[in-house]
């Protein structure tokens, strides 16, 4: 009866040995390649559990997430013939697992340094084809994407997609800075009165056209305002004739008040008549 149960909870062992090594699990995160004695018969799984044929099959599964890797600072030679010397990190990822295994036999770190091959050559050409102030001010889509065209099929035949390529630091030699920031505060200097120019070009422009849109209006004005000035002097004058017609000598005695009134009374003044000039002939005559 020992022997009955013995064989039974080996032959149960067994069975569990034999199931839980015919499954294996494949995560979000995972590339998962199957083998049969070492070669390649499958490396399309998706997320999920997958059954394989124990001690036949072996898996190996590969991280399918972007990956980030930080190199050294390396020295490239521009157009001009001087050294820059440039960090860098590259971002990447698998793209087909099986090519990235025959090419690197599951390796991230042989990966890596190929990988940094091949950028650094992509980094030397765009280099080589630029001056250090071109280098410096190059925008970063153009840079990445003139290394993306000459390193792209290389890393495609790592099975790797190039994601990015970032550089973080470019240290000039020290010959060469301060002649390569007085060219740059040069070239700026020269767009800043550029733009200074075509400034006081826009300004002067504006205040001849306020300038002379002023004297428009003030002409207008004036004109405006003079007939106005003539119509209300013509109608006065037509209003003093009309006053003149109907009473002569009371229109007479009120223009003499009024110039008695500008006349008389003022600080400093002298005036010499004769007693009996027109001038005052309604004070010598108050009862007319």
């Amino acid at each position: 009866m020992n022997n009955r149960i013995l064989a039974l909870l080996i032959a149960g062992a067994a069975v569990f040995v034999v199931a839980s090594n015919s499954l294996f699990q494949v995560n979000e995160t995972e590339l998962a390649m199957k083998f049969r004695f070492g070669e390649i018969v499958r490396a399309d799984y998706e997320p999920g559990l997958h059954v394989m044929v124990p001690f036949v099959n072996n898996v190996r599964t590969f991280d399918r997430r972007v990956l980030t890797r930080n190199y050294p600072s390396e020295q490239f030679l521009t157009s001009e013939g001087k050294i820059l010397n440039v960090d860098f990190y590259v971002k990447w990822r698998i793209s087909d697992v099986a090519q990235y295994y025959q090419s690197t036999n599951g390796d991230e770190e042989m990966a890596a340094r190929r990988l940094a091959e091949i950028v650094k050559d992509g980094l030397k050409g765009v280099i080589a084809r630029r001056t250090i102030q071109q280098v410096v001010a190059a925008q970063r889509a153009e840079f990445i994407g003139d290394i993306l065209d000459v390193a792209g099929e290389s890393v495609r035949q790592l099975g790797i997609t190039l994601v990015d390529v970032r550089v973080k630091k470019i240290d000039l030699p020290d010959d060469v800075l301060d002649s390569v920031f007085n060219r740059m505060r040069q070239d700026f200097a020269r767009q800043a009165a550029q733009l200074r120019a075509e400034g006081d070009e826009l300004a002067q422009t504006v205040r001849a056209a306020a300038d002379r849109e002023r004297t428009e209006l003030l002409a207008e004005a004036t004109r405006q305002a003079e007939k106005i000035r003539g119509e209300g002097d013509a109608t006065a004058a037509a209003i003093y004739s009309g006053v003149y017609k109907r009473h002569p000598e009371f229109y007479a005695f009120h223009r003499s008040l009024e110039a008695y009134r500008k006349s008389l009374g003022k600080a400093d003044d002298v005036m010499v008549l004769a007693p009996d000039s027109d001038f005052f002939r309604y004070m010598n005559k108050p009862g007319r």
